[in-house]
């Protein structure tokens, strides 16, 4: 099956059924493919090929609902663009995708404008906004549909999504349609959505996880999804009873900001059936004080864009691990690796490896690093973990976040998990920053609670009752906030960046 099969198939099964609640529009199955095929039908006038990239900047809104589909739709590619990024990481991505033309709403145009000189293959910028250099998004939803759109395959190509590039420039990663089935097949049946589920989507669209669990999930079991613009504490908790949302996607980060929402109970949350938790490892402390608090199901699971989106989690019926990132899908075996590429015993650290038909097909025009992250037939995650007796996988950081002291291993997540038990912490990212005799030293970067007071010597004194000697933090930042991704996932890169600007300038 193919994501354009798809769609049809459910639009002729659920016609008139609401897909998507946003604010106070709801868009019918049937609104949404009639959406896609217009849009589709413009692209291909406007000269879009199959296997032609068509970049899409554009927020949590319904248009890129109907353009992400609807560049399916036409055989092309789609190109979701963070739309965090500044007008240099744009201009890399269209052109490393070698894109002519990009969808882009009001908020963005300018940007767009501002690049176009430097994107000599862009051709056509289609824009909500007005303007005689851009084809007006209206236009697109107001085609007549072609009767026959390009035949697709599952191994045709349905997406490039660049990963976040913190180790260098973004890597375009390659997703086809089968990629995109598989995955949101196996995720559906392992959290069993039904037709009544109603799936909050407040992760953004551009990103795989919302595209896949949020959007693809839905669609798949029939049901429906809740677009927000984005995660707003003010919101979240009205948007979830407004709706009647049974579940809802977040990553850790959400997660301990909704702990210190001080009015969650006037909130009738009924509804909520359970809540996927992703991206990155969720410290137990904030996994047992918000089921505490809200009487929700977590169920913590592990996957990244080089396999589409998610490839183990905890059973929904079955024995939870707090803490694991739970057990693979059984399409998706999963093992522990050395450096040689040699399976490890359960209990030992290595990194976690991946195959089955999520896999991406490769890197965007990148086939150094297609090879060295593809390897005999194993997705190379660069994530460190280990697997235990029972098959369960648990996540102990980043290859290149391991910190090295003195020859000593240490993994900045157990650090971290002792550190978010304390009660006057928000949030913390341990990192290892260079020193002269130990080669790295443990360093922790802290956010604290409102109103609530810690000093560096407290902090560590705390760490001493609960971790080796040498795997305590030796030095303590206090910060107001901590750079994060688009996901909400904070960026270790870019504090330690900040912290070497700010010591060396």
């Amino acid at each position: 099956m193919t994501v354009n099969q798809l769609l049809e198939e459910r639009a002729a099964e659920f016609r008139e059924k609401t897909f998507i609640f946003f604010k106070d529009q709801e868009i019918t199955y049937k609104q949404l493919k009639e959406g896609a095929d217009a849009v589709a039908s413009r692209l291909m006038e406007l000269g879009v090929r199959k296997g032609d990239n068509v970049c899409l900047l554009i927020p949590n809104r319904p248009e890129f609902m109907y353009s992400f589909f609807g560049v399916l739709r036409a055989g092309a590619v789609a190109v979701p663009i963070n739309t965090l990024l500044k007008a240099d990481e744009v201009t890399y991505i269209i052109n490393n995708c070698e894109a002519e033309t990009i969808i882009v709403t009001e908020d963005f145009v300018d940007l767009v404008r501002s690049i176009r000189v430097h994107c000599s293959r862009l051709r056509h910028v289609i824009s909500t906004a007005e303007g005689e250099d851009v084809i007006p998004f209206q236009e697109l939803l107001n085609m007549t549909v072609r009767e026959h759109l390009p035949s697709i395959t599952e191994d045709d190509d349905a997406s490039i999504i660049y990963t976040s590039g913190t180790t260098g420039r973004p890597k375009g990663v390659i997703l086809t349609h089968g990629n995109y089935i598989s995955d949101t097949e196996l995720m559906t049946g392992s959290v069993e959505m039904t037709t009544d589920d109603r799936f909050l989507c407040i992760l953004p669209l551009f990103h795989v996880n919302a595209q896949v669990v949020t959007t693809l999930g839905p669609l798949y079991a029939g049901a429906s999804m809740v677009l927000m613009e984005g995660f707003s504490p003010k919101k979240f908790l009205p948007a979830l009873e407004r709706y009647g949302a049974t579940a809802f996607s977040g990553v850790p980060t959400v997660y301990a900001i909704l702990n210190s929402l001080p009015d969650a109970e006037q909130y009738d949350l009924s509804k909520l059936r359970f809540c996927v938790c992703g991206a990155a490892p969720m410290p137990v402390e904030v996994f047992k004080e918000f089921e505490r608090k809200y009487k929700a199901f977590i169920l913590e699971g592990y996957g990244l864009s080089e396999a589409t989106c998610a490839s183990s989690v905890n059973p929904l019926g079955g024995k939870r691990k707090i803490g694991s990132i739970g057990l693979p899908y059984k399409e998706q075996p999963m093992k522990i690796f050395d450096d040689h590429d040699n399976e490890v015993p359960p209990g030992t650290v290595g990194e976690i490896v991946i195959r089955g038909p999520n896999v991406m097909k490769g890197y965007y025009n990148n086939p150094e690093a297609t090879q060295e992250t593809l390897r005999n037939g194993w997705l190379h995650t660069g994530d460190l973990g280990y697997v235990d007796e029972d098959g369960y996988f648990f996540i102990v950081g980043r290859k290149k976040e391991m910190i090295i002291r003195g020859g000593e291993n240490i993994y900045p997540k157990e650090i971290e998990e002792v550190v978010y038990r304390h009660p006057a912490i928000l949030e913390a990212a341990v990192v290892g920053l260079p020193d002269k005799v130990w080669g790295e030293e443990v360093t922790a970067f802290i956010v604290l609670r409102d109103e609530e007071t810690l000093n560096e010597e407290e902090l560590i004194d705390y760490c001493k009752e609960h971790l080796a000697d040498y795997k305590c933090p030796r030095k303590v930042f206090f910060v107001d906030d901590l750079p994060k991704t688009a996901t909400g996932k904070i960026q270790k890169t870019k504090v330690v960046q900040q912290y070497v600007a700010e010591h060396n300038g």
